[in-house]
């Protein structure tokens, strides 16, 4: 029997720690479920001290999860991070605190400010004090993949003695090269007295295009734990993508000894998830999950593919969920179609809620022949940022065209329930749509980026509209909309940012 590889998931931590992908509380719950039935191990859900917001997120996603997972909760090395990390998990079943400290010389030497032995001391403390609040305490040596490996021997030792009983031995950077980080995983498994009861992680970053690489290093070298986030999300490059390693593992697994328990036919709907919640695209050649990942263009490769789809294809398209939906659902389909294929998408509604997602579907399904899943994920997410809205789009009229001025009328509801209707005028209908908006919401932003792309197929698609816009602080909020009109797509876009922009402002107070 191979080794069981935990999957420690940090999409809710270090990958929103991507500039514009910060998620509220309901968004984060959203994104641990879909990870619970996707098998998830560990389910890092936030940074407790660092905001309100992040607190409330641990918590809650605690309450969530049940035993189903482990949920940690991030600190630095520091008595009131760990103790906001405990509180905040005081409602999981299985809690985790992950606590520690960088360990190059340059984050001592310019960062910390602290002599070796002063790291040492520090560390030591803070893996201790978590032991004495929580059972299951992780400590990472940040930056391990730039560190001395002999000080690196001391301080993970010095943690495994104060009752660590997960050691991550980082690459911060993305410097290793594969052959260098394994070894370095091997030299802590070889010369760590009482490492035999402790799991070893590795936690890569992706600035040289060597996470997964680096990853699978670690497992060939023992480690039995891996940190990765969905679409490869996280500071500057991303994280390890989960949906890699675990493929690479499940393909290689007898070569590397190694095995997970994720359920694999989750990972493109995980993936679209949380690509429309955080408004991050992914790219279409991206591994595994990419809209390109099992298509064929070149005539050689599709005459292999007809012949057999191993020719050209190492996995099956449904091993990831990328396959079809087995019912077709279009303006002749009912109640129990729609919430047959809802069900098998893992939505549930109660009978108002999901009366409201029908007629919504209807008004698709009247202009399009077939409703796809994507459709479907679309009107899930649209009545999401609906329900979460501090200000709602409720009606757009645009009048333009050569000679007219562009002229936008819209109606908003604030969420105390106060309507307005404006106009403005603009260089075009989306420039005057958003003016029209900001006489309502009163907020000053700049318009970083803007994109709209059809996510679903055919002439008749949804266009979905994606924005980034910076606040007067200088941070970034990214919006999403989709509509059949691409002029009411870019105005719920442009409110679906604002209403995050305010949101994440609330949370930081």
């Amino acid at each position: 029997m191979t080794r069981k590889i935990d999957i420690f998931d940090t999409t809710l931590r270090d990958g929103e720690q991507s500039p514009g992908c910060s998620m509220n509380t309901q968004e984060k719950v959203i994104v641990a479920r879909e990870l619970v039935r996707m098998g998830v191990d560990v389910i890092e859900a936030g940074f407790p001290v660092s905001s309100p917001g992040d607190f409330r997120s641990v918590s809650e996603i605690g309450t969530v999860v049940g035993d189903a997972a482990i949920v940690c909760a991030f600190s630095r090395a520091l008595e009131r991070d760990i103790e906001s990390a405990a509180e905040a998990l005081k409602t999981a079943s299985r809690p985790r605190i992950l606590t520690g400290i960088g360990v190059s010389p340059m984050h001592m030497r310019d960062k910390l400010r602290l002599s070796e032995d002063e790291v040492i001391e520090r560390a030591a403390a803070a893996v201790a004090h978590a032991r004495r609040l929580v059972d299951d305490v992780e400590f990472y040596a940040e930056d391990a993949g730039r560190s001395d490996p002999q000080f690196l021997l001391r301080v993970v030792q010095a943690a495994v003695d104060a009752g660590a009983t997960v050691v991550d031995i980082p690459d911060t950077t993305g410097f290793c090269l594969p052959d260098e980080y394994g070894a370095l995983v091997r030299l802590v498994a070889d010369n760590v007295r009482g490492i035999e009861g402790v799991t070893i992680s590795v936690h890569a970053h992706n600035d040289l295009g060597l996470a997964t690489a680096l990853a699978l290093a670690g497992v060939r070298n023992g480690a039995t734990q891996v940190e990765c986030t969905i679409n490869g999300l996280g500071e500057r490059a991303g994280n390890t993508a989960l949906e890699e390693i675990v493929m690479a593992i499940r393909l290689h697994g007898e070569e590397l000894d190694a095995h997970t328990d994720i359920v694999t036919p989750e990972l493109t709907r995980a993936s679209r998830l949380v690509s429309r919640i955080t408004g991050m695209d992914v790219q279409a050649n991206k591994a595994i999950v990419g809209a390109n990942a099992f298509a064929h263009s070149s005539g050689i490769h599709q005459d292999g593919v007809l012949k057999a789809r191993s020719t050209y294809e190492i996995i099956e398209p449904a091993e990831v969920g990328a396959s079809g939906p087995d019912i077709i659902l279009s303006a002749r389909s009912g109640h129990a179609a729609l919430r047959h294929r809802l069900q098998e998408l893992g939505y549930s509604f109660d009978d108002a809620s999901f009366e409201e997602v029908y007629e919504r579907f209807l008004e698709i399904a009247d202009q399009k022949r077939e409703v796809y899943d994507e459709d479907l994920e679309s009107i899930v997410q649209e009545r999401q940022r609906d329900i979460t809205a501090i200000y709602t789009l409720n009606a757009l009229q645009i009048q333009c065209g050569d000679p007219l001025v562009p002229t936008a009328v819209a109606t908003i509801t604030s969420e105390s329930g106060e309507r307005s209707v404006v106009s403005a005028i603009g260089t075009g209908p989306v420039d005057a749509a958003y003016k029209a908006i900001n006489k309502v919401v009163g907020i000053e932003s700049d318009l970083q980026e803007f994109a709209v792309k059809a996510i679903t197929r055919g002439i008749d698609a949804i266009g979905e509209v994606t924005v980034r816009i910076a606040a007067q602080d200088g941070r970034i909020y990214n919006g999403r909309g989709a509509d059949n009109d691409i002029v009411v797509s870019s105005a719920k876009a442009y409110v679906n940012a604002i209403n995050r922009m305010i949101q994440a402002t609330r949370s930081r107070a």
